[in-house]
């Protein structure tokens, strides 16, 4: 879709751009998913702060996915805000799931798919200057 775009990105790199949209999405569904999959194990009370933290994390890649999807009246340090902020979400979320990694196969996609956002959250955010 950015492709199609009418206008310059503000002089942000497009593929980064691109990618961390993906995968920005990638990891919201990853997350709820995830969350879902705690809430039918077991052990549920133990998993917790494996859900709050999943669900957290969803929500602040889908926000900030949108985010980066608009670029009418872009703002660069808004950009640099949601994209650090998801960073910290992923990487929290990450950690999290990958202490479950061993014991819960969901939880060790979804660190995967953590570690990949906030990957592609620091890769973008270095292309801000």
């Amino acid at each position: 879709m950015l492709g199609t775009y009418p206008q310059d990105l503000g002089g942000v790199d497009r593929e980064k751009l691109i990618a961390c949209i993906e995968e920005c999405f990638r990891c919201a569904q990853a997350c709820t998913a995830c969350a879902d999959a705690c809430l039918s194990e077991d052990m549920v009370a133990e998993l917790r702060t494996c859900i709050r933290t999943n669900l957290d994390c969803a929500d602040v890649c889908v926000a900030t996915g949108k985010v980066l999807s608009r670029h009418t009246g872009y703002d660069a340090n808004l950009t640099r805000a949601v994209l650090t902020a998801c960073a910290a979400a992923c990487k929290a979320c990450g950690d999290e799931c990958a202490s479950h990694a061993e014991m819960h196969e969901h939880c060790r996609v979804c660190a995967e798919a953590c570690r990949a956002c906030e990957k592609a959250c620091t890769d973008l955010l270095a292309t801000l200057g």
